[in-house]
């Protein structure tokens, strides 16, 4: 779940050219990956013990389908965005469909879900912190998007 998160390797290749990143901000995010990437590998790898079920288990089953809704509506979610716009049009759009239908956020909510997901799936104390870190950075910036 973690290495085929789609914001890491297919988004990217997604965007259009949107307003340039501050070179701290660029930093202190890829810093943030890094670190979270080598805690959760580590966390998995090293230290988690699952019973030989595990797969079958309703907390697993439960987290890896969470994992998938979020990212499937993250997913929907940014293809709403990318295309408010046409080519060359600026100002601001309300987006509409999918989740946007019920939350200002819907990319937000999807992230939050899937590492929520991914959380309840893995049952680690780092799998839960990163959902937590998730959930205050991208629920402040849905907060702001918001208003």
């Amino acid at each position: 779940c973690f290495l085929v998160h789609y914001r890491a390797l297919i988004f990217p290749l997604l965007i259009r050219e949107g307003k340039p990143t501050p070179f701290f901000t660029f930093v202190l995010a890829l810093l943030f990956c890094v670190y979270n990437g080598y805690l959760q590998g580590r966390s998995l790898s090293n230290y988690a013990k699952y019973p030989s079920g595990w797969l079958k288990d309703p907390c697993f089953i439960t987290g890896f389908i969470g994992w998938l809704m979020g990212m499937a509506i993250n997913i929907h979610s940014d293809h709403i965005l990318r295309n408010l716009r046409k080519p060359g049009e600026t100002g601001y759009k309300i987006p509409r469909g999918g989740m946007f239908e019920y939350v200002s956020g819907a990319n937000f909510f999807g992230e939050i879900l899937e590492w929520f997901g991914f959380a309840l799936a893995c049952c680690t104390i780092e799998s839960l912190a990163f959902a937590l870190c998730t959930l205050f950075i991208l629920g402040s910036r849905a907060k702001q998007h918001h208003q």
